[in-house]
């Protein structure tokens, strides 16, 4: 549990870093700072991911987890119609290739058979 939530805070962190970096990088001892409270959150001694957890990360997802769990079950619902949708898809591609492959190869194996003539068919050894 301990690791989920300094996971969970550290990716929340360097989603907000993402943003904010280019516009305060140029402040004085920003990566020594930076540096300090990523050590802030993995120490077992200051538990400060524990804390920033509880205190902000987890009332905020209780108060939003019905919309969560409705998002959850629409994204489900929409990825296997979109995997359905794409499937048949595939499939009806795939199909269209193997019957023009095939078509083209017998027009070709027919047209290289009318070009013998029975003369030249009739000479062919018995096999």
């Amino acid at each position: 549990v301990r690791w989920m939530m300094y996971w969970i805070v550290f990716a929340l962190f360097m989603a907000a870093e993402t943003f904010t970096d280019l516009l305060i990088c140029w402040l004085p001892f920003y990566y020594e700072v930076k540096m300090a409270f990523v050590i802030w959150l993995l120490s077992p001694y200051t538990r400060g991911a524990s804390l920033l957890y509880r205190r902000f990360v987890h009332p905020a997802l209780a108060r939003s987890e019905k919309d969560i769990d409705a998002f959850l079950v629409r994204a489900r619902e929409r990825g296997y119609e979109t995997a359905l949708h794409f499937g048949k898809r595939g499939l009806n591609l795939a199909a269209t290739a193997a019957v023009q492959a095939a078509t083209k190869s017998q027009g070709a194996l027919a047209g290289r058979l009318r070009s013998f003539s029975m003369q030249d068919l009739r000479s062919l050894p018995e096999q």
